[in-house]
């Protein structure tokens, strides 16, 4: 094969396994026939330009949603980005056919509970544009912490679900945290905060992600100014494994027993349980403790996840 030849058929095979053009388009491309170009990329797999590789790396899909379904009683979808994806591409990739699911299934006069974090962020910014009438979206927890209001962070979440969706949006300008439960319990009590936990509370869907505690690169609320060392350690301590809308859960799948929980603005689990639809959405092999936690506590009848998130659930 000479040089002009090899660079021909290394431009076939770029294009059609790595750029994934179509024959036809590739055809358009190199000036040639479509026939051209397939004898040109079989040619680069016989002279060894070409190496194909099978990974064999877990499950499919479809078995991993049965199995998922079966245990815990949920309906699963089971996304399987490309083998050699970066954590960035995964989440755009769970996160893009999470927004598609949520959009097709939105129906008028609906009132949404949501939780702030990245992976509902991302879900946001990929929501296919179109007004659904009498669309309601309430934040699920408060985002403030002694370093930032956290009215920035979380604004742009939910502000993005009322431009696209024509959605009126609920924010809770409240701290994620408080400094006790007697605190929390005299803000409770006020009329306008009142009328934010009613939202909550009478929901017809809840979208929420879950915080890992430990493992992988910890969630925005474990780096970003909400708990101290002391919070940590305490935690840990506890056997936490992780949050759902900074309610920290157990590996069982219990709450009512963790101090952190009586100071937290998110709403409790056992309220959780009684929004008719709960749409979950995480991805990577570090969320497998916290989501198995949040499966167990009932708080969950939807799970879109990566293969990464689902095999443990299944081990």
């Amino acid at each position: 094969m000479n040089t002009a030849r090899r660079a021909t058929v290394l431009r076939a095979a770029e294009l059609y396994y790595s750029e994934h053009l179509t024959m036809e388009a590739i055809a358009q491309e190199l000036g040639c026939s479509r026939a051209t170009v397939s004898r040109l990329v079989g040619e680069a797999r016989t002279a060894g330009l070409v190496e194909i590789t099978v990974h064999r790396s877990g499950r499919a899909a479809s078995t991993l949603e049965r199995l998922i379904a079966d245990r815990y009683g949920v309906e699963a979808t089971v996304i399987a980005p490309p083998e050699r994806a970066t954590e960035g591409e995964r989440l755009l990739h769970v996160a893009t056919q999470a927004a598609a699911k949520l959009r097709l299934t939105l129906s008028p006069d609906t009132t949404i509970a949501v939780t702030w974090g990245i992976t509902i962020a991302t879900l946001a910014r990929n929501l296919t544009p179109g007004v659904v009438p009498g669309l309601q979206v309430v934040q699920m927890s408060g985002s403030g912490n002694t370093f930032s209001s956290g009215a920035e962070y979380a604004s742009g979440v939910f502000d993005r679900f009322g431009a696209v969706l024509g959605a009126r949006v609920h924010h809770f300008p409240v701290p994620a945290f408080f400094d006790s439960a007697a605190t929390r319990a005299a803000l409770w009590a006020e009329h306008s905060v009142q009328r934010i936990l009613r939202l909550q509370q009478r929901a017809d869907v809840a979208l929420f992600s879950v915080g890992a505690l430990g493992g992988g690169i910890p969630g925005h609320l474990y780096r970003a100014g909400y708990l101290d060392r002391d919070d940590l350690r305490s935690l840990t301590e506890q056997g936490v494994v992780g949050d759902l809308g900074t309610v920290f859960l157990h590996a069982t799948g219990s709450s009512t027993d963790i101090a952190m929980n009586q100071r937290s603005s998110g709403l409790p689990i056992e309220t959780l349980r009684r929004i008719p639809r709960r749409l979950c959405v995480a991805l990577g092999e570090a969320k497998a403790p916290v989501l198995r936690a949040a499966l167990l506590a009932g708080a969950v009848t939807e799970l879109i996840v990566d293969t990464k998130a689902a095999e443990p659930l299944v081990d």
